[in-house]
């Protein structure tokens, strides 16, 4: 029969086991919650600190600007990274090299309803300024987007979510502006080629280049202007600085393309005629003015014919029993 002392020593051991155990538990997520408090950052980043402790509020903490020594961040702090450094995002239809998977080309109408390829690439950075990085990670860094995957992710989720920010609202601001201006052009006046496939045999017959060149320059111009604020509107503040936009190419859909390739084949093709028809009429004249030549002169035709006659030959001539010998050179 078991004494009361050796009951409650089984009872306190118990206790002190549930003590340890709890204490282990405690202490497991405290020493990484000490140890992950500490943040830096590379010279191409930001940071944005958001309080992420059991007793915190859920608001912006700290910024941490690029190149950071080690910083403490506080108990179990999320760290939201964003790009420093000249960010850029590209349009092309080189299939692997914009920023969306495959062929990626803005496709606008022109003013005569000829839908146009628009390449090119937007530079741009995001504001270090504290308190408007402190905005911008409260208005986007709170919410997912859509990446062309399908997956969703917030903006500071590395370069998947970089990119799937920037397709869901920065370019539809890039397509819009694009739009308004190329609407005011012409396919002509931007493709000289266009004008092949288009009944204007006035511009057929006249293609500037260095027309379609100035209106490249106009447009990219017009689109620079308005593409600051249309952000900023967009956006709600000064999120991006240094923004600009080059337009690299302006290309023709496929159909309209095939179209003044073989426009382009049949004009070489007249054009190969007519020298053929010019050189034909310049045989020709050369002909009849020396026939004339020979009409008027009856012994410089017989002359001609024997230089046409091979050499070393001899030649009946009536009159002449022997011939005539043709000298050979």
């Amino acid at each position: 029969m078991p004494t009361r002392t050796s009951t409650g020593s089984g009872s306190f051991r118990k206790i002190l086991v549930l003590v340890v155990i709890a204490l282990i538990v405690a202490a497991v997520p405290t020493v990484i919650g000490a140890f992950r408090g500490f943040e830096r950052t590379t010279g191409g980043e930001v940071a944005v600190i958001r309080n992420g402790g059991p007793l915190d509020d859920n608001q912006v903490r700290q910024v941490i600007d690029p190149g950071s020594s080690v910083t403490w961040t506080g108990w179990w702090s999320q760290i939201h990274r964003y790009p420093a450094q000249q960010r850029f995002y590209t349009i092309t239809s080189d299939a692997g090299h914009g920023e969306r998977s495959g062929v990626d080309v803005v496709v606008v109408p022109s003013s005569d309803g000829v839908n146009m390829g628009i390449e090119g690439t937007l530079y741009f950075g995001l504001n270090l300024d504290h308190a408007t990085l402190k905005a911008f990670d409260d208005k986007f860094g709170t919410r997912k987007f859509r990446s062309m995957d399908g997956n969703t992710y917030y903006p500071w989720e590395g370069d998947e979510g970089w990119s799937a920010f920037l397709d869901q609202i920065i370019r539809p601001v890039i397509d819009n502006d694009l739009r308004a201006q190329i609407n005011s052009f012409r396919c002509a006046e931007m493709v000289s080629s266009c004008s092949l496939v288009q009944n204007n045999t006035a511009q057929q017959a006249s293609l500037q280049p260095q027309g379609n060149n100035a209106n490249i320059a106009k447009i990219q111009e017009a689109v620079n202007t308005s593409l600051a604020e249309d952000l900023k509107s967009t956006l709600g503040a000064d999120f991006l600085t240094d923004i600009h936009f080059n337009l690299s190419k302006v290309t023709l859909p496929k159909q309209v393309q095939e179209a003044v390739d073989q426009a382009q084949a049949a004009f070489a093709k007249v054009t190969e005629a007519q020298a053929k028809v010019a050189q034909a009429r310049a045989e020709a004249d050369a002909n009849k003015a020396r026939q004339d030549g020979y009409d008027k002169c009856t012994t410089c035709a017989e002359i001609e014919k024997l230089k046409a006659l091979p050499q070393g030959i001899t030649v009946y001539a009536p009159g002449n029993g022997g011939g005539i010998a043709i000298p050979t050179k």
